[in-house]
């Protein structure tokens, strides 16, 4: 598998012409026009953001293969596994490139990590009405301008400013596709992830594995980890792993109310690998210790 530490590198290997800027590049589907370097998988030292269409062929990362041909906008971060089989693109689109180093000193650098699409799987993809395909395109030839005609101090911070804006409306248009799948989908995500939840303990896999872990339950609901997070999140207002506290420490309190286990047994047997660690959760959502909480029924 190949590994990109620049920008130059990408473009060298899939036939593009070189980027004006090192730690930057700009393209169009018309630039693109086909990947055509077969089947290949590659990681890089870079981020992505593109809006794109796809004709033929498939783009993978995490699990899932990207073949959407309405207009999409996905994100990779640096190190991500990318692979891509005889892409073709449709005729608009574009795609950006810029190296973390390019945000090096920049408040970006730090403020990127906050935006979780960067962690979701590909089918996971932001997809874009018309007026705000409108308004991503306009940031882009605003990028574009710069990166083309001026090539000054001001230049870098200029384009920044621009990808922050790319970003920020992303997170904006990600809310609103949240509420949009929540209105479409049979059932809330609630009440889905509620049922997997459930049936983990049913099953009695917590005996077995432990604990359900978020990246388990979003598998079962065909999401990754942050997406659904997000998602749970924009419609609860509650992250994943906050609704598997909820969840645990409801039926620890059904135990030690309804129940003479020992508070050791009540925590291994909801799956806690320690009676501390239960103990540590059940005060900080409670208020109060497992043990006091068992005198109440006294």
């Amino acid at each position: 598998m190949n590994h990109y530490k620049s920008i130059t590198e990408l473009h060298e290997k899939s036939g593009f012409e070189p980027p004006k800027h090192p730690l930057l590049s700009l393209m169009t589907c018309k630039e693109l026009m086909t990947y055509s370097v077969g089947e290949d998988r590659f990681t890089g030292d870079f981020y992505m953001v593109a809006l794109k269409k796809i004709k033929s062929g498939y783009v993978l990362y995490g699990k899932t293969k990207y073949d959407h041909s309405n207009g999409s906008t996905v994100f990779m971060k640096p190190r991500q596994v990318i692979e891509v089989s005889n892409v073709q693109f449709a005729e608009k689109g574009f795609v950006i490139f810029f190296h973390e180093d390019y945000l090096a000193g920049h408040i970006l650098h730090d403020q990127i990590k906050n935006y979780g699409y960067f962690e979701y799987e590909i089918n996971e993809a932001l997809h874009l009405s018309p007026a705000e395909e409108v308004i991503m395109w306009e940031l882009y030839e605003k990028i574009r301008k710069e990166y083309d005609e001026n090539s000054d101090e001001f230049s870098r911070e200029i384009i920044l400013s621009h990808i922050d804006s790319i970003l920020k409306y992303s997170d904006r248009f990600y809310r609103r596709q949240f509420v949009d799948r929540s209105n479409n989908v049979s059932g809330t995500t609630l009440k889905r992830f509620q049922t997997v939840l459930q049936n983990y303990f049913d099953k009695k896999l917590h005996l077995k594995e432990g604990l359900p872990t978020v990246n388990y339950l979003a598998g079962e609901l065909f999401l990754s980890s942050r997406y659904l997070s997000d998602l749970l999140k924009q419609e609860t207002g509650k992250t994943a792993l906050e609704h598997v506290h909820i969840y645990l420490i409801k039926e620890a309190k059904n135990l030690l109310l309804g129940s003479d286990s020992s508070i050791s047994g009540i925590a291994y047997g909801l799956g806690f690998e320690s009676p501390s660690y239960f103990t540590r959760l059940f005060k900080k959502l409670v208020g109060i210790t497992p043990a006091q909480f068992k005198e109440t029924k006294n």
